[in-house]
């Protein structure tokens, strides 16, 4: 899990190549036009889930504004362009995991910093079928949170879905993150670091998560993993 550098939320490769274009010569408008197409790139599809959308903006502005930070400053830091941080803080788009991921790394803050609603303590029963997931772009990653959303913690939980053939690239974690990952179903190659790694069901796999990752479903069948995050107790 992670935000993602070479990312599976990019468009499909156009058959044209790639112009250049120098923004001073192409004047505001361009500039404006290339930010709305980055933000169209972090929205999570029509279709994703979204009963996270208000707790992840409100737990932006919180942390975002104790920072000191301005939405152009952690667009800078996070890789996350300035109009989607600012409809993510209102609410009004939900964000891919990746985003989400991206987000926590710049503010130096666990993953459920940002997924947390900061309810009050005590047992607290989590049914499949209300569960709220974070999901990639283009749809194929899916990630459910297996604890509740009471507090951030530096152990954490969660149930990942791959689709058939999909491909999910992650960024660095903070320094000393590390996550271990079981394969419960299907068969999934896991690249660290340039690494590569096939585990099949069954398999598990324990591996420093502050190098880049990547997480890929060779078969035509949906995998579905397990994944405990652990963060290092000197991270920020």
């Amino acid at each position: 899990m992670r935000s993602v550098r070479q990312n599976s939320d990019l468009p499909a490769a156009s058959c044209a190549p790639p112009v250049a274009v120098n923004a001073q010569q192409a004047g505001p408008d361009a500039q404006e036009l290339d930010e709305d197409e980055a933000w169209t790139y972090e929205v999570a599809p029509p279709d994703a889930p979204s009963e996270l959308t208000a707790v992840v903006g409100e737990n932006l502005r919180r942390l975002r504004t104790r920072r000191g930070l301005s939405l152009e400053r952690l667009s800078k830091a996070s890789g996350v362009s300035r109009a989607m941080l600012g409809q993510v803080e209102l609410g009004r788009s939900a964000p891919t995991i990746n985003v989400v991921w991206k987000i926590a790394r710049a503010l130096g803050v666990p993953f459920s910093a940002l997924i947390s609603n900061r309810s009050a303590g005590g047992p607290m029963l989590l049914r499949g079928d209300r569960a709220k997931r974070l999901t990639s772009h283009d749809g194929k990653f899916t990630s459910r949170a297996l604890f509740p959303f009471d507090t951030p913690r530096t152990v954490e939980f969660y149930e990942l879905h791959l689709a058939p053939l999909g491909i999910e690239n992650a960024d660095p974690h903070p320094p000393g993150t590390t996550e271990n990952i079981v394969v419960s179903q299907g068969t999934v190659e896991i690249s660290v670091d340039g690494q590569r790694f096939l585990l099949a069901t069954g398999d598990a796999l324990v591996f420093q998560a502050d190098v880049p990752h990547v997480y890929r479903n060779p078969a035509n069948v949906d995998s579905l993993m397990y994944l405990v995050m652990t963060y290092s107790l000197s991270a920020p």
